[in-house]
Parts: structure tokens; sequence; C-alpha cells
């Protein structure tokens, strides 16, 4: 891909009201039609759309700038340019005026120098820079690449090291911090290198394949069919063959490079993009889009191909018919523009129009496109984009299906997902905690961390990490700022930040989880306290959440509910908490006292007994004291519950609440004999008299005083022993 751009209602489609699509761009984009300028070209280091006029840049920050906020301006001085970026500490800025000239600005100083080819043989294809400890700005010719390194005191580029080799064309993504240099007659061999802050890693020469059109016709592969995308931390190659009309993926290894497997296209011009780690494939000419989800290998589209649209948020029916219609004459040609590029991973500009629209994905339209609600729900928990409403959808949809009584089974599926990704990101938390503590335990034993202690690679930490294959993934330093703080910015640069510190692309040993690498970028676990509606969305997106859905959140926002919902027979629910409470043992989560005294409360509502005390005997209802206790309330008219709700306080010693039950119960003898023999002296004596006296037995009475007198040192001095030895004499 060229690096030049130039060279809470309802929502509206271009394609009419409520036109079906997965995959929508965001009106207002962000205008860049400054009279004057002279193209637009993105600088995905420091994530900047720059418009290069007769003597000024003008920039705009992705993602931060709006519709109308005012561009930054840099004068750069007359003179052409076919390339310009800033470097990653925005301290100077390289404008390429030739194909054989660099120039270069210091802003700070305003001071200017150029670097120029040695030979009027070798051209100038680009350059981009890096934030590689031994180079600063990497050099593309067609004689190879040259790695140079800025001297600051000098004003000048100083050429570290020089490699030579032909070159045709080349393609640089900054969020992979990976360059594939093509050369040969039919430019399908690649040098391959990547430049990340922990130094620079050469991939072994490789050759993408392309089909023969003809018997004495070879065809030529081209830059734009060629395109870098990081996908879970993976990083991929996509090749565009338009004789075999498929696109080849290929992954990276530190000793291989390796086909796996090919996607089907369906048009001679197609475009990539990624969002929040799902793959589009823009068929231009049918003006259609293919997602898919690179998790496990798997090759499937998530959904037929649909239009991209054109959508905004309305602020009213009234005015959103308005709003349609003139976005439908504004914009009803503009789709998929001839004049479009497509920036990685998630950006289009329109030259024609100088705009920058940013891609987005309908959760809830592919959610509702699929009745396979276990695989959808699979797909949501690896989304990261929305946490807040990627959660309040998936308790939804359960909330749904429950409601209308899916097969046992469907919800058994359905509950595994959810409880295994929490599951996923309890492990994963924990292993970046392990390995924070381990890195600065290094950095205060050695005086500088360690490159291993740097990060935590896309492979996980702790017992994940015994691999057995090399491969090259993009660093998760900025993905775990994220997680701690619970970012839920979708659009976050995993190889690093833009100025170049204290992040970069790691090779790592074996093969990747994805499970692992889908569970760490989101995460920052919280619990909800509201019930599943619409407040839940409010009350999620007022705290930090990842999309991983706890058991307390479970029984809050979906059996809670769900119970009221369902009313008379609790056969279906119980069906469905077991299987809950099995997955959780499975996972060994703890489950939420009141998510078993709603199990016994229902049990015992529908008369139940007999199954409430298999429940209880076989540990499908995990004992506790808020078990016992529930089961003693919902027991008074059955003595086996009541009887197994006092087993279970005496077999997890609460001794304490088993002496005052049989307090309450005017069991007050087998009180005392059971608090003497396991020394429970928290239950006030009073306690005993009182039960004595409101029996009306006064040798009970006597024994009782006389035994705490004996075992009570103190009590004989108290006011109460008087009392109670007048009421004693009064009886007799």
């Amino acid at each position: 891909m060229s690096d030049k751009a130039s060279g809470e209602q309802s929502q509206g489609g271009i394609n009419g009201s409520g036109a079906l699509s997965h995959v929508y761009i965001q009106h207002p984009p962000l205008r860049c039609n400054v009279p004057g300028v002279q193209g637009l070209y993105y600088d995905d280091g420091n994530k900047l759309i720059l418009a290069p006029s007769s003597d000024h840049v003008l920039s705009w920050k992705v993602g931060t700038s709006s519709e109308l906020d005012p561009p930054s301006s840099d004068f750069v001085g007359d003179g052409p340019v076919l390339f310009i970026r800033y470097s990653l500490d925005a301290k100077l800025i390289g404008i390429q005026r030739s194909h054989h000239e660099i120039q270069f600005k210091n802003r700070e100083t305003g001071q200017t120098f150029s670097y120029r080819c040695k030979t009027d043989s070798e051209r100038i294809l680009g350059f981009f820079w890096t934030d590689c400890p031994s180079c600063d700005i990497i050099l593309i010719k067609t004689s190879g690449i040259d790695l140079l390194s800025y001297e600051p005191d000098m004003n000048s580029l100083r050429l570290v090291e020089a490699k030579r080799f032909s070159v045709s064309w080349y393609v640089y993504t900054h969020e992979s911090r990976m360059v594939f240099l093509a050369f040969g007659m039919q430019c399908t061999m690649f040098y391959g290198f990547q430049f990340s802050s922990g130094g620079i890693v050469r991939l072994p020469k490789f050759e993408m394949t392309m089909a023969k059109s003809e018997a004495n016709h070879k065809p030529v592969l081209a830059s734009e069919d060629v395109h870098i995308v990081t996908i879970y931390g993976r990083i991929y190659c996509l090749q565009c063959d338009r004789v075999a009309m498929r696109l080849n993926l290929y992954r990276f290894y530190r000793d291989a490079v390796v086909q796996q497997g090919a996607l089907p296209i369906y048009s001679s011009k197609v475009a990539v993009s990624v969002i929040d780690n799902v793959l589009l494939i823009h068929q231009v000419d049918a003006k259609v889009v293919i997602m898919y989800d690179i998790f496990l290998d798997s090759l499937s589209p998530i959904s037929a191909p649909l239009p991209l649209l054109l959508r905004r948020h309305l602020v009213s029916s009234r005015q959103g018919v308005q709003v349609e219609d003139s976005l439908t004459s504004a914009y009803s040609a503009m789709i998929y523009g001839d004049n479009w590029i497509f920036l990685v991973p998630d950006l289009i500009c329109d030259i024609d129009n100088s705009l920058l629209w940013r891609i987005s994905l309908d959760l809830e339209s592919i959610a509702a496109s699929s009745s396979d609600v276990p695989s959808i729900l699979e797909f949501l928990q690896r989304r990261r984009s929305d946490p807040s409403k990627i959660k309040t959808l998936c308790l939804r949809m359960m909330c749904a299906i429950i409601l209308e009584r899916r097969p046992i089974s469907i919800i058994t599926r359905a509950i595994d997902v959810l409880v295994t990704s929490y599951s996923y990101c309890i492990r994963v938390e924990n292993a970046f905690q392990g390995g924070n503590r381990s890195s600065k335990r290094t950095e205060n034993s050695s005086g500088q961390i360690a490159t291993s202690s740097n990060f935590v690679s896309a492979e996980s930490s702790g017992e994940t990490i015994n691999r057995s294959k090399s491969i090259i993934e993009v660093a998760e330093n900025k993905s775990k700022q994220s997680m701690t703080r619970g970012s839920d910015d979708e659009h976050v640069n995993h190889a690093g930040n833009s100025d170049g510190k204290g992040s970069f692309n790691s090779l790592s040993d074996g093969d990747d989880n994805p499970n692992l690498d889908a569970m760490k970028i989101h995460l920052g676990l919280q619990c909800g306290s509201s019930r599943i509606d619409s407040g839940v969305s409010n009350q999620l997106e007022t705290q930090p959440t990842s999309v991983a859905i706890s058991p307390y959140e479970m029984f809050e926002f979906i059996f809670a509910p769900v119970e009221e919902e369902l009313g008379a027979d609790p056969s279906y629910l119980i069906a469905i908490i077991v299987e809950f409470l099995r997955c959780s043992m499975k996972e060994k989560f703890r489950v939420h006292p009141d998510m078993y005294a709603m199990v016994i409360q229902m049990l015992v509502r529908s008369n139940r007994y007999g199954e409430l005390a298999f429940f209880v005997t076989n540990k499908i209802l995990e004992p506790s004291k808020e078990v016992a206790l529930q089961l003693l309330e919902q027991g008074r008219q059955n003595l086996q519950i009541q009887k197994l709700g006092m087993d279970m306080l005496r077999q997890l010693s609460f001794h304490h609440d088993y002496v005052t039950i049989l307090l309450q119960e005017g069991y007050y003898l087998e009180a005392l004999q059971y608090a003497r023999k396991h020394k429970v002296i928290t239950v006030q004596p009073s306690l005993f008299l009182e039960a004595a006296i409101a029996a009306n037995n006064s040798q009970h009475l006597a024994a009782i005083l006389r035994f705490f007198s004996d075992f009570t040192p103190t009590f004989n001095i108290t006011s109460e022993y008087d009392r109670y030895c007048t009421i004693l004499s009064e009886m007799s």
C-alpha cells in the first residue's frame, strides 16, 4: 500500500433506511479540503494526515481532530513534495523533493539539510522513521536500503549501514515495523526486515506465488497488491493474485515465511482493512465487504458479502430523514470511489473530496445476522472496540435465548463460551502481574531492564511460553498499558508508541495461542450491579470494563432477570443453572452465594425437597455459610432440609452460628453441650439462661448457672449472675 494518500438513537444508511450492513463509515469525516494543498499524505508513524501547500505543510491528528479543529502548520519552503513524514519525536520533518533528494528540517531551530543519492543511476523510492536503537531513519532506494542516524550537533545524517540489492518497490507499516522490498522480473521475490526498538530482524528471502494467465505472459506484482496487517498480535502479509482471483496469506517465522491459505476474491480490485482484529476484504468493483475472523487459522467468512454504508448518529426520526436524504444526494456516488485510498488498519482517504473516513463494525448487526448464538458469543468475546457495548450485547443475547427456551445443549455451549472467556482473562491477568513483578526485580537488580523483561510477548507468559517454534509477533508493551488502565481505545498501535520509546516487536519461540492473544487485548475486569435493561449499558459505560462476564454478572444480569420472567415451572432454568455451576466448577470459579440462594428458593417453592437434598448432598450447591442459612430459612416446613443446613454449618465449623440456631430453636441443653465440646465462648451466657427461663425449668437454669460459674471465672462477679440467681430463687 502506498503511504501517499493523493496519487444514541437510530442510524441511517446511504442505501436506504435500515439497509443491512455489517461495516460502515461514520459521518462526519475529517475534512482536509483546504484551498491550495497539493495532495494528502498519511504519516502512520505519528497518525497524521499531511497536506503540503506551496510552502507549508498542514497536519491533522487522526483520532483527535474534528472537522472543526484547525490543522497544525509548519513552514517547509518552496519546492515539489513527493513524500513527507515527521520523525517519531516530531522534531524533524523529512520531505522528498525528487527521486534523488530528501530535505530535512529541524522544527526547533529551523535549520535544513539535504540527503542526496550518490549516483544518478539510483532512485529514492521512499523513507520512514524508526525507533530502532541503531538508526533513526530508513532510506529505500533502487539499489538497496540505507540505515541512517541523525546527528543533532552536526545537523546531518550519518550512514550506519548500507544493504545493497535491487529493489523495485516496497511496502511498510509502522504498526508492524516491517518493510518488504520487492525485486525480480515479476516483483514476486522479497527481502523483509523488521526495524523496532528491540533491534533489527532480517527475514529469509522469500517468493510470493502468482498464477500464469497465458503461456508466454507472466503478470507483474504491484505494490498495491501487497498488504501488511496485524491480527491478534500476529503479522500477516496478504497478496492479491488477480489471475487466480485469490488473496494469499503469509505468516512470518524467524527462519521461514509460510503461506497459510488463501481467501477467494470476487473483484479485480480489492482493498484490505483490519477492524478490531477482524479482517475486511473490500471487493471494490462489487462494492461489498467480506469479513473474516482469522482465529485458530479459520478462513471462513463471518457472514455473506454486504455493502459498506455511510452512517451517522441521529437525534430524531424527523431529522434522520432529512439527514439521510442529504447524505444520499451528497455521497451516494462516493462509496468505493476510484480515488479512495485504504490506509492500514481502518482508514479511508477520499482524495477527490479531501475527506478521511474511519471504518467501523456494526456488532449488533453481525450478532443479529446469525442464529448460532454460541459462535456469535465467541466472536464478540474476541472483540474489544467497545467493551461496555459488547458486554451488554452478550448479556442480552443470553437472556433472549433463555427466555426463548432454546434447547439446553445450545444454552450450555453459550454458557461455556462466556465462562471460558472469563477464565482466560483471569489467567492472562495473573500472567501479566507475574511478568510485571519479574521485570521490576530485574530492573532493581541490574540497573536496567533486560530485553526479555521489557514486555510480555503475544504468546503470553508463565506456563504458556514453553513453545517449540519461533514467530514474529507484535509486541504488546502498549497493549499492557491499556490493559492495566482498562483502555477501550480501538486504535491502539500494538507495535509501539509513536515516540519510539519502550515498545518493540517480539521474536518468541513457539506456536502462538490465539485464545490468549485475543484475551490479552481486553483486560480490566469489573462487575456490574444493575439489571439487564437500558441501565446495564449506562452503568457499564461509567467504569473500566472488559468484554468478559464474571460469574457475579452472570447471576445479576442473566439469571436473576430471567427467573422473574420465566415464572411458574423452574425446571428449565434450574437445568441451565446446573450447567453454569458445572462450567464454573470446571474453571474453579467461586459462584456468588445469591445464585445458590435462588436455586434453593426455586426448588422449595415448587416443593422439590428431594431434588434439593440431592443437590446438597452431591455438592452441586457448594457448601457455605450462606447456603446453610438459606437451607435453614427455606426448609422450615421440611425437617430433612433443616438438618442438611445444620449439618453444613457443623461440617464447615461455623460453631457460633450452630449454637445460636440451636438456642433459637429451643435446644439450649444441646447448644450448651456443643459449646462446651467445641469451646465456643462467643455466645453470651444470657442467651442460654433466658432459654431456660422461657422453658420455666429451674433445674436447667441452676445447671446453666453452675456451668458458667465453673467455666467462666469472671461470670460470678457480674450483675447478670446476681440477677439470674435472684430469678432462680423466685422460681424455686
